[in-house]
């Protein structure tokens, strides 16, 4: 079967990313007419989220916009073929769409007025990639989806309905059950914001792991460069340590990590360093942590940066801190979390200051998080989510609000 011609224009009016064409090129050179003969060879699937959104803030603030609410649907239609033991290929469709309330502002010009709920309508290519395995290498070419290490510095951001995904290559390698090592190169950033948000990047991921009796060792170094408007660099290097021992009949959990950061771009020099010190205990059939995590800033005129993140996933669901204020940030939380009723439940606190208050603002303000979610008939899923951020010294007060139904088949 020919490979078909493809002309798939980025946000710069460029050319798709040499690896995405890759990987379709591969994709469509397959024998197609062998695997149409065999489903053991073939799968399909999908998978649908509908979901309500509200978000109100602070209607005193002069600067506030007017309370957004938003229903949308995300639905995605995955092909995986298998034609031999080495050799794997997938191409994933994802849509998002308005389900009937479109009163948000989707970051495209809908409704600038009111507050972002950042789930703009799209239809894009969410994975087209080659694999390859023998041994303990796994290797990918192409659009894929990429994480490390829970999502704190590289992630998908799968909370959105237009999730991330990179067009690169990526190597993971199990040396055995103690040491594992990847490496990715990114040509390509796919963000969440429909092919608005994509970039053209230059940037190389390692990360290596090391199972010791401490816990899981991992260090890493993650060199970013977008090529778009001349030299942006920004390189970030670290190692944590995270693990788990029994303590009578309970379990201690515990994560310390540190890293270091440079940012150098046309308008900016500046370094600034990470921390996280986080202890836990599971005992009863619940789980409490408390946790220090600090993104430090540079004299307060630089915040420790991770645009490549599950950024919702951190420093609070109401997503004041997507971006780290020029003072850094430090997020003093704490959580307790179980099961109830056949789903899962959790209530964080977090507690926001500046590492800095050079830059004008000291307390930040506070937040507290309630989610609860469940499973049910092998192929569904509901769950409602609620943020509250209480503003001290910035931003304004925000109430989030999340109810959703999802089907996996």
């Amino acid at each position: 079967m020919p490979s078909p011609s493809f002309s798939m224009k980025t946000r710069a009016g460029g050319k798709a990313s040499c690896a995405l064409i890759a990987g379709i090129g591969v994709f469509c050179s397959l024998p197609m007419q062998a695997l149409a003969s065999d489903s053991a060879l073939w799968k399909l699937s999908g998978d649908f989220r509908l979901r309500y959104e509200h978000v109100e803030q602070d209607q005193d603030a002069a600067s506030a916009p007017k309370p957004a609410e938003a229903l949308t649907l995300r639905s995605s239609v995955a092909l995986d073929l298998t034609p031999n033991d080495a050799f794997s290929a997938r191409l994933k469709v994802e849509d998002s769409r308005n389900a009937g309330i479109d009163r948000f502002n989707d970051t495209q010009g809908q409704e600038p007025q009111r507050s972002v709920i950042a789930d703009p309508e799209t239809t894009e290519l969410d994975q087209a990639f080659l694999r390859y395995q023998h041994g303990g290498l796994t290797a990918k070419l192409g659009r894929q989806v990429i994480t490390y290490d829970g999502h704190r510095f590289v992630g998908h951001v799968g909370w959105r309905q237009d999730r991330q995904t990179f067009d690169g290559i990526s190597l993971n390698y199990q040396a055995n059950d103690v040491l594992s090592l990847s490496y990715a190169y990114l040509g390509q950033r796919n963000g969440i914001f429909a092919e608005q948000a994509d970039k053209q990047a230059k940037d190389h991921l390692l990360n290596l792991r090391f199972n010791s009796a401490v816990g899981t060792v991992t260090a890493y170094s993650y060199l970013l460069e977008l090529n778009e408007a001349g030299e942006d660099r920004l390189d970030t290097s670290g190692v944590s340590v995270k693990g788990a021992k029994p303590l009578a009949e309970a379990k201690l959990l515990y994560h310390a990590e540190f890293a270091r950061q440079r940012a150098d771009t046309p308008l900016l020099d500046a370094d600034a360093e990470y921390m996280l010190l986080e202890a836990g205990v599971v005992a009863a059939g619940l789980t409490a942590k408390v946790g220090y995590e600090v993104l430090g800033s540079d004299d307060g005129g630089y915040g420790f940066a991770t645009p490549l993140a599950t950024l919702h996933k951190f420093n609070g669901w109401a997503d004041i801190f997507l971006k780290t204020p020029a003072g850094g940030l430090v997020d003093r939380y704490a959580s307790l979390g179980g099961s109830f009723a056949g789903g899962k439940w959790a209530l964080i606190y977090h507690d926001y200051r500046a590492d800095d208050d050079a830059a004008g603002a000291d307390a930040y303000g506070s937040e507290v998080n309630a989610v609860y979610s469940r499973k049910f008939a092998k192929h569904y899923s509901v769950g409602v989510k609620y943020a509250a951020y209480s503003a001290d010294e910035l931003a304004v007060d925000t109430d989030k609000l999340w109810f959703w139904l999802g089907a996996a088949f």
